[in-house]
């Protein structure tokens, strides 16, 4: 009994070693997105006014605390109809603020795009129950806000894309493979950054998982908020309890155009990840451009002109699946 409580004790504490480094790893990441601009990205940022738009805040979606978006409408309103650009944030799923992406952001309005940045409930010591699902069923909640408020201040959302880097990244996913059918506002295309698509232990080596089943029953459990066991590994039951957050797992092959970029050395997002997402977009032929860096980690850093192409894909494919009109 002892040994077995002991037993139980070390992998609980390992669970909680995983998580934890997950969290800074994702954390680091996003401090350096935020505090480093390669020049050949400084054409994707716009010198903020309004002649460019007005930005309206902390919009509530939800009862919750987070439930708020921030919405960038572009200063001419007199068209018909607008384009919507969602942009998710990063911070492992435990932090991150939608006013991390304002340079994005403005950069799409700048462009004639109405830009939401959208918050949702952190994992924390005040919402230990806050999961990866329970956060993309916020997002997904928010749209008909998003699209209400908008019509209110007389701008017309009629399409969308959906974005985000990291943790943004794959709520992002969520909500073009998984939810775009039930979406108010049609989907157009997705684009994201280095966001984990799926979640088995020998694509998670970088934590150990392989070599641990019980942490990684753990850490997964966490993500999905459901209880998973580590004798559910390679079974049916397993696919079940993990497909409401893995991504790729929803492509098929009426999925949207898909712009998307991850690290060789990505040791947050683990890299082996990436091939369950490029797959499934290869076999269901799906339009996208997918874009490796082969010297870059999570934050994409090493390959400047390989992340500058990335944003010309964007901007490629906003161009023909949302044009301005």
């Amino acid at each position: 009994m002892r040994k077995d409580r002991k037993k139980g004790n070390k992998t609980g504490m390992f669970v909680l070693l995983c998580v934890g480094a997950f969290i800074i790893s994702f954390v680091g990441s996003a401090i350096f997105k935020l505090t480093y601009t390669s020049p050949k990205m400084k054409k994707y940022s716009v010198d903020w006014s309004n002649k460019i738009g007005t930005i309206y805040s902390d919009i509530a979606y939800g009862d919750g605390k987070a439930n708020k978006f921030d919405l960038y409408v572009p200063a001419d309103n007199t068209k018909e109809a607008y384009g919507l650009v969602v942009y998710i944030h990063a911070g492992g799923f435990t932090t991150g603020d939608k006013s991390d992406d304002k340079k994005m952001l403005q950069w799409l309005c700048s462009k004639g795009y109405v830009a939401a940045g959208i918050n949702y409930t952190l994992r924390d010591n005040n919402h230990p129950d806050a999961s990866v699902y329970s956060q993309s069923m916020e997002i997904k909640s928010s749209i008909s806000a998003v699209k209400r408020e908008a019509a209110k201040l007389g701008y017309n959302l009629d399409s969308m894309a959906i974005s985000g880097g990291s943790a943004g990244g794959t709520l992002a996913m969520l909500y073009a493979y998984r939810d775009a059918n039930e979406s108010p506002i049609p989907v157009k295309m997705l684009f994201e950054a280095v966001g984990p698509s799926s979640f088995y232990p020998e694509d998670w080596s970088v934590y150990g998982l392989d070599q641990n089943s019980k942490a990684a029953a753990g850490l997964f459990g966490v993500m999905a908020g459901t209880k998973i066991t580590s004798d559910m590994f390679g079974t049916k039951a397993y696919e079940e309890a993990i497909k409401p957050i893995s991504a790729y797992m929803w492509v098929d092959k009426n999925s949207v155009p898909t712009v998307c970029a991850y690290g060789v050395y990505d040791r947050v997002c683990p890299f082996d990840t990436v091939k369950h997402l490029k797959k499934a977009l290869e076999e269901n032929n799906v339009t996208h451009e997918y874009i490796e860096l082969p010297h870059s980690g999570h934050a994409l850093q090493n390959d400047n002109d390989l992340y500058a192409l990335y944003m010309e894909k964007v901007t490629d494919y906003l161009d023909t699946y949302m044009p301005i009109k």
